[in-house]
């Protein structure tokens, strides 16, 4: 029985990258693969030179997600006026300029960037095949020891707790969520929550039991479903080409409901 990972995002805000179009920057529900390949590779100091490496990672990595928290969606509405003399570092690592006219530099640059708030997510992964570097012992000690700082998606979205809640074993990820639900609940370890999690509802821990929305990898058995449960599979891009640097590639995830056991016990210091 593989061991898995568990992450917590617990943050004020989270953002989960989708595809941006124009001057729209909406968010997916659940963190992607290239999104926690990113999150890894920071911890591990990898840069983003590293594509063959970083390539690697992503297609080892085996990763499903549960939104224990929903919290709400925000919108921020950003805005900058940007003159001709104005310069900024690239993720190439090197100076950009501008250029253009006069009129060019009439208007501001405008944009908007969507977020959730006050939810929680946790995420189950593995890596496959488990004895190749990074192993998940490695990036188990580079989680709570990063060469970078950890985010919650975007770079403002900054982790309210450590992200790593610690190791479950189980065959499947889906599994892997259930018990990492389980142990949230029961308060163990590293996986219990701040107290403010139980009082604040909807979008704290529930007094009872309550189902909650998840992603999963598509291929497994269903396993034994509640009355009226649903389960979808879909196709999703959420993969990125490192070596070349853009998005492409898809796999197939399913989404349904797991349940999310009652309140936890006790504080998080």
């Amino acid at each position: 029985m593989p061991d898995h990972l568990v992450l917590l995002l617990d943050a004020p805000l989270c953002a989960f990258g989708g595809d941006i179009i124009d001057a729209y920057g909406v968010v997916r529900d659940f963190p992607g693969r290239s999104t926690v390949t990113g999150l890894l590779a920071n911890a591990l100091g990898y840069d983003r030179a590293n594509g063959v490496r970083l390539d690697r990672l992503q297609a080892r990595l085996v990763l499903g997600s549960a939104r224990a928290a929903e919290g709400r969606r925000v919108r921020d509405f950003q805005t900058a006026r940007l003159g001709a003399g104005d310069r900024g570092w690239t993720t190439r690592g090197r100076i950009e300029g501008r250029s253009g006219g006069a009129a060019t530099y009439d208007s501001p640059h405008i944009r908007y960037r969507d977020a959730d708030a006050d939810a929680l997510v946790l995420v189950a992964f593995r890596l496959d095949p488990p004895e190749e570097s990074p192993t998940l012992a490695e990036v188990e000690h580079a989680l709570d020891r990063p060469e970078r700082p950890l985010f919650a998606g975007r770079k403002p979205c900054l982790p309210s707790r450590p992200l790593l809640a610690g190791r479950v074993a189980a065959d499947d990820v889906r599994t892997a969520l259930e018990r990492g639900l389980a142990a949230c609940a029961a308060g163990e370890g590293r996986f219990r929550l701040h107290s403010s999690r139980a009082r604040r509802e909807p979008d704290g821990w529930p007094r009872s039991a309550r189902p909650v929305r998840a992603q999963w990898p598509a291929g497994l058995e269903p396993g034994d479903l509640e009355p009226g449960e649903r389960e979808r599979r879909q196709e999703i891009c959420d993969e990125r080409d490192w070596v070349v640097g853009v998005h492409g590639g898809s796999r197939g995830v399913t989404e349904g409901r797991l349940s999310l056991p009652a309140q936890p016990r006790g504080d998080m210091p």
